[in-house]
């Protein structure tokens, strides 16, 4: 494409498949016939220090702080190694075409431009646009290899398991969960998970790693049901080590998460069969492609729309914001009288023809980059005060009913107390260093009554100033992943060798511990501290009571 007004340069936009060796060949041939002035690429600065085999960027500690960098990594993670995987179908390293273009440029002494938006930025506005639905559905195809409703639906019925987990345990009376039921359902979670353990063991002497791992699951599973819930074998075991508070937090949370999982898969289900989510794409799907279709510009923009209805707003800061952004780059090399060449995906090429013919409709430089703003009313943010202004209320009105500040310190010592050791304890199970895992405890209570901030970012932060993280550690996960030899267990451990995922899993367990304490707190510890006062029905009593009292003091302050 040669669109230019007179006396300005032109461009010529090249359209590619990152994965394909024709596009390698026909970028070659591109920058030696044309010889442009510029040959501009679809790279930016921290990408093309990698590719020349420089140090990738380290994730400075300070940024952790800031919220979702980790977030960030697991998209650039993800997005990397579906782009790898099509680089193994078709057996060419990804973005072959973009060094082929700097190396031709070089060697013919050309001016090389970096077009690109930084990849950091990109990602980052990516994951803001996601929708909520889009990470879960994503989430369902990383954990269950299911990115349907199916994989949606177990999920969500996880997350909302977990919250239904400690109601079971305080109503379940009403709807016919006793006592027992509870007990067992405890100790089939014991006894099924140390016998899977055993089993594993004992069969990873005679069989390959994977099967190894089924049979200890399945057998696991099996003791579990029959002996320890169907048999009641080993309750009394299970309660001595436990406790009544142990056996009911396990037993209801077990119960919550088994009845998320089989609504949520079942919905999917039944939203699958009526047609209301599309299936992912198998590697089947891949493999119909020969190298002519894929270098086609229509395959690849066909490829792009699918994933614009998987994810419009993820489409949005992937494709059209990188669009309209380094079309802004090549309009100002063809202002300065330059002849280009641009080297770019194929699914970008028709966006950035499009501003090349009618630049006036670019949207503002300004608009492309910084922080992306998510649309709509901002509830994350009021659920993270709301919850902050609840947690203060608690304290302040149960004072102003008349309970003492010896109660009121108990109370909050066990608030500072469980959030703190669950924290810091599955941290430590992610692998933390121990100053790690104690900073992650220590500012748990603090940050549990904020959904805006985490623990885990500080744990995280801690884990940055001994440990380096950088982007090059997402191929070495991308490697690890493409290996399907190597044993589940095995490959789990070689993962968390490799710093990012010991970062992002350290960080993820700190924010988990913290979230499960904090319902146990409400749910189970309450009752148990503030017995004398009623459990929760009186405690809300008293909350009513103090803020009767405090409506009383403020209207006589007033009249």
């Amino acid at each position: 494409m040669n669109d230019s007004s007179p006396g300005e340069g032109h461009v010529r936009v090249v359209g590619t498949a990152h994965v394909s060796a024709d596009s390698v060949r026909e970028v070659e041939e591109t920058v030696r016939e044309e010889r442009p002035d510029v040959v501009a690429v679809e790279l930016d600065e921290g990408r093309y220090r990698q590719m020349k085999g420089g140090t990738p960027d380290d994730i400075e500690a300070r940024d952790l702080l800031r919220g979702n960098t980790v977030f960030q990594f697991i998209a650039y993670w993800m997005l990397s190694y579906v782009q790898s995987r099509m680089g193994d179908k078709f057996d060419v390293k990804p973005g072959a075409d973009m060094l082929a273009a700097v190396e031709t440029a070089e060697d013919e002494g050309l001016d090389v431009a970096l077009v690109d938006r930084d990849i950091q930025v990109t990602i980052q506005r990516f994951w803001r646009r996601m929708g909520t639905l889009e990470k879960m559905r994503m989430a369902g195809d990383l954990l269950f290899g299911v990115a349907d409703a199916r994989g949606v639906g177990a999920v969500l019925g996880i997350a909302v398991g977990v919250f239904l987990g400690p109601l079971v345990g305080l109503f379940g009376g009403a709807v016919g969960v006793t006592d027992l039921l509870l007990t067992r359902t405890a100790t089939a979670a014991v006894l099924g998970a140390a016998s899977a353990y055993l089993l594993y063991t004992v069969a990873s002497f005679s069989l390959d790693g994977d099967d190894a791992v089924l049979a200890g699951l399945g057998g696991g599973a099996a003791i579990g049901i029959v002996v320890g819930f169907g048999l009641g074998l080993g309750t009394g075991l299970v309660f001595g080590i436990l406790g009544s508070l142990g056996t009911a937090i396990v037993g209801s949370l077990v119960i919550g998460v088994l009845a998320g999982v089989v609504v949520g898969v079942t919905a999917g289900a039944v939203l699958n069969a009526f047609g209301l989510f599309a299936p992912a794409e198998s590697d089947a799907d891949y493999e119909e492609f020969d190298m002519a279709e894929l270098t086609d510009g229509d395959v690849v923009s066909a490829m792009m729309e699918e994933f614009r209805r998987f994810s419009p707003g993820g489409a949005e800061a992937l494709i059209d914001e990188r669009d309209a952004y380094i079309a802004h780059q090549l309009v100002a090399l063809r202002q300065s009288g330059r002849h280009v060449v641009a080297i770019v995906g194929a699914g970008h090429r028709e966006g950035i023809e499009n501003y090349l013919a009618h630049p006036e409709t670019l949207p503002p430089m300004e608009s492309l980059v910084g922080v992306a703003e998510k649309d709509g009313f901002p509830w994350g943010k009021l659920l993270g005060f709301g919850v902050t202004a609840v947690f203060i209320a608690f304290f302040v009105l149960l004072a102003m009913a008349g309970v003492g500040n010896e109660r009121l310190l108990t109370i909050f010592g066990a608030w500072f107390l469980i959030n703190g050791v669950f924290a810091a304890a599955l941290a430590k199970v992610a692998g933390a260093r121990w100053t790690s895992a104690l900073v992650g405890g220590l500012v748990a209570w603090m940050t549990s009554i904020n959904p805006l901030l985490a623990p885990g970012w500080f744990t995280g932060y801690v884990e940055l100033r001994h440990t380096p993280v950088n982007v090059g550690d997402i191929g070495k996960l991308n490697e690890l992943l493409s290996d399907e030899e190597t044993p589940i267990v095995d490959l789990v451990g070689q993962m968390f060798d490799v710093p990012l995922f010991k970062l992002i899993m350290v960080v993820a367990m700190t924010n988990i511990g913290s979230i499960i304490a904090s319902f146990l707190f409400v749910t189970y510890v309450i009752p148990v501290i503030a017995s004398d006062l009623g459990g929760v029905a009186g405690v809300a009593n008293l909350m009513f009571e103090g803020a009767r009292n405090s409506a009383d003091l403020i209207w006589r302050s007033l009249t």
